[in-house]
């Protein structure tokens, strides 16, 4: 995967409010299953599961099999490069908005 599909996936990931909120659940507390995060959450657990999938293809998500159960944690760094994206297009607009104020008040 390239670094900009890698940032795609995350966006894509953190779009949605109820995939915000499970990576939320996960990231205040330690390691949970599906189960737990379902019944934290107004999702079932089928729904859960989906958006953990789809967390974990981005990458904002680890599972780790604890014998019959799968549990997550949140992942830093993708999280990490999303700011640093995010910074540096903020920069960008700094930037352009300085040279405008700079032209407003030349004129």
């Amino acid at each position: 995967m390239t670094a900009a599909e890698r940032e795609q996936a995350v966006f894509t990931a953190l779009a949605d409010p109820t995939r915000r909120a499970v990576l939320r659940s996960i990231a205040s507390g330690e390691a949970a299953t599906a189960t737990e995060l379902a019944a934290r959450l107004p999702v079932t657990r089928q729904a859960v599961a989906k958006h953990l999938a789809l967390l974990e293809q981005a990458r904002l998500v680890d599972p780790e099999r604890v014998g019959r159960e799968t549990r997550f944690q949140a992942t830093p760094a993708p999280l990490e490069d999303a700011i640093a994206w995010m910074t540096a297009v903020g920069d960008q607009w700094d930037d352009r908005l300085a040279a405008l104020a700079r032209t407003v008040a030349e004129d």
